[in-house]
């Protein structure tokens, strides 16, 4: 009643709109009529609007039992039980017992049920449908934007979905229906689901092609759903749908979305291109011998549909899909010289298509069905009465439990005949004995089966009392199943099965006393699962699965919800980025800095020592990025700049090198040195002492006042070796101090700035011996320690010498 007054109030205010306009136009409108009739109006619709809302709101399923929104279906259950007894009509008498009953028997069925309790807290719906379109009450008010109702109908437009067409009602689906039902039957026929929603005009453009295309593919075995995103929010998420109208496929559990334009072949291509590319193999006179041949490894029957058109028939694609577990297909066309002699030696009908099945027998068909329309259920009657050999072998628990089910009553009885036999030529003539057997006596109480002993053993050796007795021979057991758990009662034929008359006169004299008396199978046992001879390997069966599993990420990731994995994406390709960025920026760098030469010297050496510096720069450029350390020369050029003009704070730590010591005490200096190069405040220079000789006697020179340097002055004084003495010069304070090369014949002794120089006669002789005869092993070990006097450095520990001035560096 309230819907239909507000829908009264909504069709009036639109007359007063247009008749608004048509004053307005002959310009005699009274205005303050019409302002007071529209404020009246806009009253009156709130107020309804009210109204409905509260009328909607009056019966609170959590209110009527006492619970809040949160509480558990424990707690809801124990207060409907509470309230149950209390308001029951049989124990309480009072005149609003019955209904209070019934109030808390609506409200526990609402809060007991997930799916009605979620629509309740969502939508408010306390109704017997809980939003499902599909059901015959009428809904006059539908979901817009979540939290506002409105009735289209007064606009005339067939937007309601029920309205616009009833078709659609037996397709709907819901998320059970779906996980429970289409996902299973997935892996048996594809699926083409329609997702569409009130309120969407493109829906009502894909109208006409969705029915006609629905009414063919429907009839070929295709099958058909429909799921509305305003009711069936849930399902819509788990399929991955943003908008509407969508189409999509569902096959083998795994979802595609159909992004072309929305025409009938389109949509037929798009079902096909669901189905696997590998189901039926074109068959021709070279391989049509092979392909028949295949039924003893595949354990299989072989099917052939032979038609004029080249290509295959969506529904003989469909039905290969369907019995793919049972059957293989192959495909001939009529039209190719290359099946002219299949045509002739299965005398093949050139005018209508004809499907033939075959199983043991290569030469001729075991059955045939030809059709000019052929229909789905033609097919589906004719291969579903194919499915197995004639004398299938048992290769796993699936198939046996298939041709040998369990039996349901005293008048629904299936006796299995198994030959328990060996692979091989050896045994070929029992088989085909107890294969003619099975032609000739073939009924629908009786199954023959075979089974490889070798491949089989458990399984036989629970049918065959004395192993010893059929070792290499084989055995006719006659079985029947009583449970799915595999207790069987079962009779082992006495005698070898050899294939002789006298072994079928037996089996057939069995076969006949069984039904009339079941009571002749009299052994019992329980039989354990057959071994799964098709199986792949461990390694193969990963592999497979794996493949899967990323065919079905990536599916999943471009096609179904790329829009909830952009997020992620970004944020991969983002880092990839950074990290490549790097990487590729770092190279340059690398290649930039090999290409750099060395600073040339001032002045020309000598050709030796333009060769020792080449190799050294050749050298130190093979140096690794992680003892890198920049250390320039200290010459007259930046000799300022390097310690003159020395920022406060600042330090330049000079090695004394000469040119032949140079590449080797470098290296050394680089490594020890290394860890202490994030110190912003340390510069590293080298200082050539065949160059500036008199520079560091004189510094040497004024150091003395404060740790007197003995022999300084002695016959050997030019020819001392102060290579590996390291200086570390404050250019601001004008301050230096001094680490000794350590010596190879006390090489305990290290005279730093807090400790006395002792440079005796014997102990410069002894230097320049070294000098003179050390390889470059001893050269670097000079700088043995130098690494624990850079620390004492940094801790401010060793002694400063002072001097007046820097001297001038020539």
């Amino acid at each position: 009643m309230i819907n239909l007054m507000l829908g009264w109030c909504f069709r009036f205010r639109r007359v007063l709109w247009n008749r608004d306009r048509e004053e307005d136009a002959t310009r005699g409108v009274d205005d303050m009529g019409l302002k007071k009739l529209r404020l009246v109006l806009q009253f009156l619709i709130i107020l309804i609007l009210a109204l409905k809302f509260t009328s909607a709101a009056d019966f609170d399923p959590y209110r009527v039992l006492g619970v809040s929104k949160t509480a558990s279906q424990g707690d809801i259950k124990k207060a409907y039980k509470k309230l149950a007894r209390e308001w029951h009509p049989d124990k309480n008498k009072n005149a609003g017992a019955e209904d209070k009953f019934i109030q808390v028997s609506k409200a526990y069925e609402i809060l007991s049920n997930e799916e009605k309790r979620s629509n309740f807290d969502r939508y408010g719906d306390v109704g017997e449908n809980q939003g499902y379109p599909q059901q015959q009450q009428s809904h006059h008010f539908r979901h817009f934007h979540d939290s506002f109702y409105f009735d289209e109908s007064f606009f005339h437009f067939p937007f309601n979905s029920e309205k616009r067409d009833s078709s659609d009602e037996k397709y709907l689906l819901h998320y059970s229906h779906y996980i429970n039902e289409v996902v299973p039957d997935s892996f048996r026929k594809p699926y083409l689901i329609k997702i569409t929603s009130d309120w969407c005009f493109s829906c009502i453009h894909i109208e006409p092609v969705w029915k006609e295309v629905v009414q063919e593919l429907e009839g070929l075995g295709v099958g058909i759903g429909v799921v509305h995103a305003g009711y069936e929010r849930r399902l819509a998420h788990h399929l991955g749908v943003h908008s509407t109208p969508s189409i999509l496929g569902v096959i083998n559990g795994k979802i595609s979305f159909f992004h072309n334009a929305v025409i009938r072949d389109n949509l037929r291509h798009f079902v096909e291109g669901l189905l696997p590319n590998n189901l039926i193999e074109k068959i021709t006179d070279k391989n049509y011998v092979r392909f028949l041949s295949n039924w003893r490894q595949e354990n299989k029957p072989h099917v052939l549909l032979f038609d004029q058109m080249p290509p295959v028939p969506l529904l003989y694609k469909l039905v290969a899909f369907a019995y793919k577990d049972y059957l293989s297909f192959g495909y001939v066309d009529l039209g190719l010289k290359e099946s002219e002699q299949m045509t002739s030696q299965y005398n093949i009908n050139m005018y209508a298509p004809t499907m033939l099945v075959f199983k043991e027998h290569i030469n001729k068909p075991a059955d045939v069905v030809q059709a000019r329309g052929m229909k789905k259920q033609i097919v589906d009657d004719f291969i579903s009465n194919n499915k197995f050999l004639l004398a299938a072998r048992l290769t796993n628990q699936k198939l046996f439990q298939e041709l040998c089910p369990v039996r349901k009553s005293h008048r629904q009885r299936k006796f299995c005949v198994i030959l328990l036999t060996g692979e091989g030529s050896k045994f070929h003539k029992t088989y085909e004995a107890f294969l003619s057997f099975a032609l000739a006596n073939t009924k629908d109480t009786v199954r023959f089966v075979h089974v490889f002993m070798e491949r089989q053993p458990e399984f036989s050796s629970s049918l065959i009392s004395k192993p010893e007795k059929f070792q290499g021979k084989s055995a006719v057991s006659i079985l029947e199943r009583r449970n799915s758990a595999g207790r069987i009662v079962y009779k082992t034929l006495t005698d070898v099965w050899s294939g002789s008359e006298e072994n079928r006169f037996v089996l057939l004299d069995y076969l006949d006393q069984l039904r009339k008396d079941p009571g002749l199978l009299s052994s019992e046992t329980i039989l354990p699962d057959l071994n799964d001879e098709l199986a792949p390997v461990f390694f193969l069966r990963w592999l497979y699965t794996a493949a899967e599993y990323w065919a079905e990420c990536w599916d999943s990731l471009l096609h179904n919800n790329w829009r909830e994995m952009m997020p992620l994406l970004s944020l991969i390709f983002s880092a990839l980025f950074i990290l490549f960025g790097t990487v590729i920026v770092q190279a340059f760098s690398d290649s930039t800095d090999e290409r750099e030469p060395n600073t040339t010297e001032k002045e020309e050496p000598s050709e030796k020592n333009e060769k020792t510096e080449t190799s050294y720069s050749r050298e130190s450029t093979r140096i690794s990025r992680k003892g890198f350390v920049e250390v320039t020369e200290l010459t007259d050029v930046n000799y300022t700049s390097n310690l003159l003009r020395l920022r406060p704070g600042h330090m330049n730590v000079v090695l004394i090198v000469s040119s032949s010591t140079k590449a080797s005490l470098l290296q050394r200096f680089a490594q020890e040195v290394y860890t202490f190069t994030g110190s912003g405040s340390l510069h590293f220079s080298f200082l050539n002492l065949d160059k500036h000789r008199e520079w560091l006697e004189y510094l040497l020179e004024f150091a003395q006042d404060a740790a007197s340097i003995q022999y300084q002055y002695d016959e050997h004084f030019l020819e001392r070796d102060y290579t590996g003495y390291v200086l570390a010069l404050n250019g601001h304070k004008k301050y230096f101090c001094l680490f000794k090369a350590q010596s190879s014949i006390d090489e305990d002794k290290i005279l730093g700035a807090c400790e006395e120089l002792d440079l005796s006669p014997a102990s410069g002789e002894g230097l320049r011996k070294i000098s003179s005869s050390s390889g470059p092993g001893l050269i670097k070990r000079k700088l043995n320690k130098l690494s624990l006097w850079m620390e004492r450095l940094l801790e401010g520990s060793l002694q400063r010498f002072y001097i007046p001035s820097w001297p001038a560096l020539d």
